[in-house]
C-alpha cells in the first residue's frame, strides 16, 4: 500500500477508535485502503487536483447509515435505502459540493473502485434503479479482525472530514497568498511574476488552472478589438470580451468561456484524449471550439497527438477532418504565459491578479468582501 501524508492523518484516526489495531484495518479494509488513494492530494497544497464526487458519495450514504443508527444493530438488510434527492441535496451542503452532479452516486465510484479492486466482490454503493433507492454496501464496512468484528463508519466520516479540511485550508490559504500578491503588483515584482507562472503548470489543480487562465485571457483579448457593422457606412468597434459561463469542474457538459462579439466558445481541459475533444464538439453541434489545455505539449504536438488517435477509432477520413476542423485554436501553457507576459508589458499585471482573488471566491464559496 502506498504511504504519503495523509496516511498519518488516515492511521491517527484510526489509532483513536481501534488502538494498536489501527494499521492492520488499513491493510485489510479496501474501502480504507481506497480512501487512501483518494486523499494523495492532501499533502500537495491547493495546487494539486482536488475532485471530491466520490468521497461525497461515500459520505452522505455512510452519514445516513450512521444517522439512522445502522453501525449499532444488524437490521440494515431491511432498509428501504436513502433518497437520491436527499443524498444529493447532502452533497451539496458540503464545502465545494454546491455544483456536485448524480454521476459519482450513480456509477462513478463503483466503476473507478472496481478499476483499483478488480477481484473484489463488492462495490460501496448498491442502488435501486426503479426506486431510486441507495444502500452503502455494508460489507465494505464491517471488518473481521483478531476473532473480533468492527465497524469502521464513523471513522471514514472522521477521515473524509478531516481530508477536506485539509483542501480548504489550502485554497483558502491560495487566496491569502493571491491577496498578498496584489499588493505588490503595483511593483511589478519578480515575485509576483513567479508566484503567477508556478500556476500555470501540469500539476495545479485544475479549479486554479481554469481559474487563472480565465484571469490571463480575459485581460489579454480586452485590448483587441474588431471593426463590423450591418451597413458599409456603420461600421463601429467593439472590443473583446470574454465572460465565464459557470463554476468550475461543474461537470454539467457546458462551454467555460464565451468571447463576444465573436462568439468564440472556450473549453480548459486537462487531457489530451480525443474522445473528450470530440465529445465537447459534439455538444455544439461542430460548432468550432478553442481549448485551454493544461500541458506544456507544443501546439503541432498537441493537435498530431488528436489526430493519431481520431484515426485509431474513425476509418472514415471525411469524419476525421470534420472533427478536426471543428478544433479552432489550441491554447496550452506556452501561449498563456507569453500572453501573460504581454499583460505584464503593458502594465495589466494588477488586472490578472484581481480577477483571480474575484473568482477564486467565488468558486470556494468565500466572501467577496
Amino acid at each position: 500500500m502506498e504511504e504519503h501524508t495523509f496516511t498519518s492523518t488516515i492511521l491517527s484516526v484510526l489509532e483513536k477508535d481501534f488502538g494498536k489495531l489501527a494499521p492492520s484495518l488499513l491493510e485489510q479494509s479496501s474501502l480504507l485502503t481506497y480512501l487512501n488513494i483518494k486523499t494523495r492530494s492532501a499533502s500537495r497544497g491547493s495546487k494539486s487536483r482536488s475532485a471530491f464526487a466520490n468521497h461525497y458519495a461515500l459520505y452522505v450514504l455512510i452519514e445516513d447509515y450512521v444517522q439512522k443508527g445502522f453501525h449499532n444493530r444488524d437490521d440494515y438488510h431491511q432498509y428501504e435505502g436513502a433518497k437520491f434527492s436527499d443524498l444529493l441535496q447532502r452533497q451539496r451542503e458540503l464545502p465545494f459540493g454546491e455544483k456536485l452532479q448524480n454521476h459519482a452516486l450513480n456509477h462513478r465510484l463503483n466503476e473507478e473502485f472496481k478499476k483499483y479492486f478488480p477481484t473484489s466482490p463488492h462495490i460501496p454503493i448498491i442502488r435501486n434503479v426503479e426506486t431510486n433507492r441507495y444502500w452503502i454496501n455494508q460489507y465494505l464496512l464491517i471488518i473481521d479482525l483478531a476473532d473480533k468484528r468492527f465497524n469502521i463508519a464513523n471513522s471514514i466520516l472522521t477521515i473524509i472530514e478531516a481530508y477536506i479540511s485539509v483542501k480548504r485550508g489550502s485554497f483558502e490559504q491560495f487566496i491569502a497568498d493571491s491577496l498578498k500578491i496584489q499588493q505588490l503588483s503595483s511593483q511589478n515584482s519578480s515575485e509576483v511574476i513567479e508566484y503567477i507562472e508556478a500556476l500555470l503548470t501540469p500539476q495545479i489543480d485544475s479549479r486554479i488552472f481554469e481559474i487563472v487562465s480565465y484571469a490571463i485571457l480575459k485581460t489579454y483579448y480586452r485590448t483587441k478589438s474588431i471593426y463590423w457593422g450591418w451597413e458599409l457606412d456603420s461600421i463601429q468597434q467593439d472590443y473583446l470580451v470574454l465572460y465565464k459561463t459557470g463554476r468550475t469542474n461543474a461537470n454539467d457538459g457546458g462551454i467555460d468561456f464565451v468571447m463576444k462579439p465573436l462568439g468564440r466558445f472556450f473549453q480548459v481541459t486537462e487531457t489530451t484524449d480525443v474522445k473528450k475533444y470530440f465529445l465537447d464538439i459534439d455538444k455544439t453541434e461542430h460548432y468550432p471550439l478553442t481549448f485551454v489545455v493544461k500541458s506544456k505539449a507544443s501546439i503541432d504536438e498537441l493537435r498530431t497527438k488528436i489526430e493519431e488517435q481520431a484515426r485509431r477509432i474513425y476509418p472514415v477520413e471525411q469524419i476525421i477532418q470534420k472533427y478536426m476542423s471543428a478544433i479552432e485554436e489550441i491554447i496550452n501553457i506556452p501561449v498563456l504565459l507569453s500572453y501573460l507576459r504581454w499583460c505584464i508589458e503593458e502594465g495589466m499585471l494588477n488586472s490578472v491578479i484581481r480577477e483571480i482573488i474575484v473568482h477564486s471566491k467565488i468558486e470556494f464559496n468565500m466572501p467577496s468582501g
